[in-house]
């Protein structure tokens, strides 16, 4: 469990729960909490008394089931008194977590389909509980993008960063923004390693070189894709209702107040777009896949009607040939030129004549012309 206690100019963090409790939270600043699963399943109770002393209010039974549950899909909800967003990150995960139970790494990787850049992306979700100055999250464990943010947010605290014009978030629901933008943009982070990867098959199914037999890795590969489209609408929509909660916020007692909340509302928008980014991209990947497959069945079918004319045309020359050797070994006594000494020359030459005529024939038809590739 990590702490930061975020001031205007400053970032604290590794206070305890206790502490933070006891000390109370001086004006214009507030907290972040940044749990793993297990680990706020286990201390559930220690959270809740600390947002009962620093906030006046506990989280609703129901929501901390959604906040431990780690197949809960992208979704938006509210209280009187806090909002709670739950959202899958699309990102890169060093190994896989806890995919079975809440907050325990797995010692064996599961046996996934699919390209590894696929195999890579991680879609557990973060919960998010916004407070007006308590911010709690939840995370899988070792949760890469916690601690990227986490390790940014000090960044943009340091001195060099404040008078470079770095600006640290005004409120947990500015925080919360920042990092559901970022894990956002983890995703986008993979686009170039994915869509390498697609172009490679592509470029193999349409190949009249290669013989595409990986049929099992693009199966998986689009079941994968479908995946991250139902992922990335849900993420959508829950930013969206997010958004429309905003507009139902009181009205802002003081001019900065309405600044802040303008700010929130142009972030909001901001992440929204970058998903639509992901969406966009993915649906176009897919497209790409079934067109490439369509492409190669429509390419594969063209070669068959090739091998097909050829062949065909193999035979319409052979044809003639047959009827002439058939006519000259009938078991006739007379047949004319059977008993000269020419007479097997004359018929030579006649079969060549015909297969030389009926070749030039073909080819003038085009039906012998070789396929462009």
């Amino acid at each position: 469990m990590r702490t930061f206690h975020i001031q205007p100019n400053s970032v604290t963090e590794g206070q305890s729960l206790a502490e933070l409790a006891a000390q109370g939270l001086p004006p214009e600043s507030y907290v972040w909490v940044a749990c793993a699963r297990r680990e706020f399943e286990v201390a559930q109770a220690e959270v809740q008394a600390t947002l009962q002393a620093l906030c006046g209010v506990q989280l609703v039974d129901l929501h901390i089931s959604d906040l431990i549950n780690n197949q809960l899909p992208s979704h938006y909800d509210y209280t009187s008194q806090y909002d709670l967003l739950v959202f899958r990150r699309l990102a890169a995960g060093s190994r896989p977590t806890d995919l079975e139970q809440p907050g325990q790494p797995l010692n064996v990787a599961p046996k996934r389909g699919g390209p590894p850049i696929l195999r890579r992306i991680d879609t557990s979700p973060v919960g998010f509980a916004v407070f007006d100055r308590v911010l709690l999250t939840v995370h899988p464990t070792d949760c890469a993008v916690r601690d990227a943010y986490a390790a940014k947010l000090l960044q943009a605290a340091s001195n060099e960063s404040r008078s470079a014009g770095a600006r640290l978030p005004t409120s947990p629901a500015d925080l919360m923004l920042r990092i559901v933008n970022h894990m956002v943009d983890g995703y986008l982070a993979l686009r170039k390693e994915l869509t390498q990867q697609l172009d490679h098959w592509q470029t193999e199914l349409l190949s009249p070189r290669t013989r595409f037999s990986n049929w099992g890795s693009l199966l998986d590969a689009r079941m994968a894709l479908h995946q991250l489209d139902d992922v990335c609408e849900e993420q959508r929509s829950s930013v969206q209702d997010w958004i429309e909660a905003i507009k139902t916020w009181p009205e802002p007692a003081t001019p900065s107040e309405a600044r802040e909340r303008e700010l929130l509302q142009v972030r909001s928008r901001d992440v929204l777009e970058h998903i639509e980014r992901v969406v966009h991209h993915v649906r176009r990947l897919e497209q790409s896949v079934e067109t490439a497959v369509q492409m190669h069945f429509s390419v594969q079918g063209s070669r068959t009607n090739d091998i097909m004319r050829t062949l065909t045309v193999l035979t319409a020359i052979f044809l003639p040939l047959n009827l002439i050797a058939g006519i000259f070994g009938m078991n006739f006594d007379f047949i004319p030129l059977l008993h000269q000494q020419s007479g097997f020359w004359w018929a030579l030459a006649s079969m060549v004549l015909t297969a030389v005529v009926l070749a030039v024939f073909f080819w003038r038809k085009r039906y012998l012309a070789r396929s462009e590739r």
